[in-house]
């Protein structure tokens, strides 16, 4: 990824003033202008190199900042939690567009699920706090409270910083748009993973963890061990702040698979399938069965087994799920999207397929696509999230091994599987419907269920049976949860300031242009004073000394011939521009002096020189200061060549070595003036020598290289961009 440069062109230094200063018959009044002129120009300097320091410092980091909206490409191994109408996406891994590597994401951002854009996606946005002292992780929990209007962060590994060296849970307050750390776990237990199951049961203010792996980058003073998955159950209480170590199943390891909470039982359940096993507790690890599944009863804190049968998917890992059910809760179906194959099958690139787990029958079903085939985008490391109403499960980002194409940029990587097929095509993907909040149960699970879209499943039982007989009972009740009641007084902190979508934060770049502009203000207000001083001071010097000597005589009416000493740069300015305005100085009461010039220049033969050549320094002394007429200007007027001045007197021949030039002539002269000269030309005709300069075709002294104008920009040309994956939607 190119980093644009930035190219400036500043005001030339040491600008004499301009001609037509020269001309201001009041030596005194010509000194205030040329304190004026330089103090202009003085002003004008600092404040352009004050504003180049600060652009070299903010523009340059600026112009790698991205967008996370505008800039989207792709993101994984994020964490995701619902809140109302509001689905959170924090940390994760980030690819800009185009994909040039991985960039840790470093927003709290969130989709409005009340509100969709042109794309038919949620809208994103970006504007919620996040400071650096909060971890930004990939493989992370995000548990949501829907009652006390927070999410709360746990576990994830870092993918370029260290570890903290404390671990500690965070919140976000969504109601005032702010973190709170909420210390460390009293037992040292528990600890921080990443890439296990967690899953919130809002209604009794808990969140769960299962499994998962410990790292160097997710613990701190690991060492350079490899990682090692862990067993059992993390239980965290919102309303207390306290922690829970619940034993697993087994003493199995396990890590990278998914856990969805059902309302079964007497206060409800948790179902955990998928994933990667670490059998012999060694490091090697293989694929958790997918026609094996786990469930934790809440009230009594038991595990059990129960194994499914139907369509069951292929062994995989880093997949996500979520669960819905229908009206009468006869059936609770666990949608099942993508995924990783395991290590030890034989490699391949993923999954792009769609499968349902119905029970209590825990018959598996597939949804998408119809043929044996896996799908034709296959990724891992994705999220997923159900929308209000459990009607729509948004499936948002993830790895895809075998594209660098961009995920859906317009539609920030968001996917939307109809769950009941209730669109005009009944196909499982469909762009989001903020009003379709409620489930119907598709003819993909009536047909092996039985029953109808509201409900009333037939068929209750795994064809095998139940692992154990608990599970028959719990099966069959529904979850009786008390209502919560808030800890905080949530309604004044809805209605008040901050929070998700309260008011938009201006861009990075719209805040640094401001800070620019203002900084650059301050330099240009900073140098006016000084100018303004400095002006003050001049004037009051001017009042208390002798005037100064001017450049030409108050009533001179003559015009000037350059004779006096006269300095010229090697470097002639590259913008060419004819002096219009006549110069004067002092009549001179000699003979007209013929000066030489090595070069024989003239503004109006822009081809005498050739391209990679340079006029020489030029350099003439006669019996004039050479002060009196150094002044004049390099860069605000043209640059004028080295062409010296010739009167030729009537019937005077040239020499046949410096024909070819025109003479370039003074000013026109009044009648008198004009009589006046040719006087005193004729009585000093004799004592002078003619002396015409070189002719274009004459011999010439160049020097090469002509010098690059230093105000030019040079820009290298935009690569091209690699393609974007557009929208697609599985038919």
């Amino acid at each position: 990824m190119s980093t644009p440069t930035l190219r400036l062109s500043l005001p030339t230094a040491g600008h004499a003033p301009s001609p037509s200063s020269r001309t201001n018959p009041s030596g005194r009044h010509a000194l205030a202008s040329s304190s004026s002129q330089r103090c202009a120009a003085s002003a004008i300097r600092t404040s352009s190199l004050v504003l180049s320091f600060l652009l070299l410092l903010f523009v340059q980091p600026s112009a790698q900042q991205r967008d996370p909206v505008s800039d989207f490409c792709r993101r994984f191994g994020h964490q995701t939690a619902v809140v109302d109408d509001k689905l959170f996406i924090d940390g994760g891994i980030l690819n800009w567009s185009p994909v040039a590597g991985n960039y840790t994401n470093t927003w709290l951002l969130y989709q409005d699920l009340t509100e969709v854009a042109e794309s038919g996606m949620p809208q994103l946005h970006a504007n919620l706090s996040k400071n650096a002292t909060i971890p930004s992780v990939h493989g992370g929990a995000l548990w949501g409270d829907d009652v006390n209007k927070r999410i709360y962060l746990f576990g994830g590994e870092y993918l370029q910083d260290a570890p903290s060296a404390h671990f500690e849970l965070f919140a976000y307050d969504i109601l005032h748009d702010q973190w709170d750390a909420l210390g460390p776990p009293l037992s040292r237990d528990i600890r921080s993973a990443s890439y296990g199951a967690g899953v919130a049961v809002s209604s009794r203010g808990e969140g769960y963890h299962f499994g998962g792996w410990l790292s160097n980058a997710s613990v701190p003073d690991w060492g350079a061990g490899p990682p090692v998955a862990i067993t059992g159950l993390v239980r965290y209480s919102m309303d207390s702040n306290e922690w829970a170590n619940v034993t697993g199943p087994d003493a199995i390891r396990r890590a990278e698979g998914a856990m969805v909470y059902i309302p079964a039982g007497d206060a409800g359940m948790l179902v955990y399938l998928g994933g990667v096993q670490d059998l012999y507790q060694n490091g090697t690890t293989t694929a958790q069965p997918m026609d094996e599944v786990f469930l934790y009863d809440v009230l009594s804190s038991k595990w059990y087994t129960q194994e499914t049968t139907g369509t069951t998917p292929e062994r995989r890992r880093r997949f996500c799920a979520g669960v819905t059910w229908a009206e009468d809760q006869s059936s609770y179906n666990i949608y099942l999207y993508g995924g990783a194959p395991p290590p030890e099958d034989e490699p391949g690139a993923g999954f792009d397929d769609l499968y349902i787990l119905s029970m209590p029958s825990f018959t598996w079903i597939k949804m998408y696509p119809n043929s044996t085939d896996t799908g034709d985008f296959p990724h891992h490391s994705l999220s997923c999230n159900m929308a209000p109403g459990g009607a729509q499960m948004l499936i948002i980002g993830g790895s895809f091994p075998t594209t660098q194409d961009c995920d859906t940029p317009g539609q920030w990587g968001t996917h939307n599987a109809d769950l009941g097929r209730q669109n005009n095509n009944s196909s499982p993907w469909e762009l989001f419907a903020p009003n379709k909040t409620s489930y119907a149960v598709p003819t993909d699970i009536i047909s092996v269920i039985g029953g109808a879209a509201t409900g009333g499943a037939t068929k209750t039982a795994p064809a095998s049976g139940f692992g154990h007989r608990d599970l028959a009972v719990l099966m069959t009740r529904k979850a009786d949860v008390a209502a919560r009641t808030p800890t905080r007084d949530v309604e004044r902190g809805a209605d008040g300031d901050g929070g998700a979508g309260s008011a938009p934060v201006l861009p990075t770049g719209t805040i640094v242009g401001i800070a620019l502009g203002g900084l650059a203000l301050l330099a240009a207000l900073f140098a006016g004073g000084c100018c303004i001083a400095r002006r003050r001071r001049a004037k009051r010097k001017a009042q208390f000394q002798q005037a100064v000597a001017p450049y030409h005589a108050p009533t001179s009416e003559m015009a000037w011939s350059p004779t006096q000493t006269t300095t010229f740069s090697s470097s002639p300015s590259p913008h060419v521009q004819v002096l219009s305005r006549p110069q004067t100085v002092p009549p001179y009461v000699g003979p007209p002096v013929e000066l030489p010039s090595d070069t024989g220049q003239r503004q109006y033969q822009p081809g005498y020189f050739a391209e990679q050549a340079s006029p020489q320094h030029h350099h003439v002394q006669t019996s004039m200061p050479a002060h009196e007429v150094n002044g004049l200007p390099k860069a605000d007027v043209a640059w004028v060549p080295h062409v010296s001045m010739v009167q030729v007197s009537p019937g005077h021949q040239r020499s046949a070595t410096t024909t070819g030039v025109s003479p370039m002539h003074s000013p026109g002269l009044q009648p008198g003036q004009q009589q006046h000269l040719q006087q005193q030309y004729q009585q000093q005709q004799q004592q002078r020598q003619q002396y015409s300069p070189a002719t274009p075709g004459s011999e010439q002294s160049l020097s090469n290289g002509l010098p690059r104008d230093s105000n030019s920009a040079w820009s290298e040309g935009d690569g091209g961009m690699s393609p974007r994956h557009e929208t697609y939607y599985h038919r």
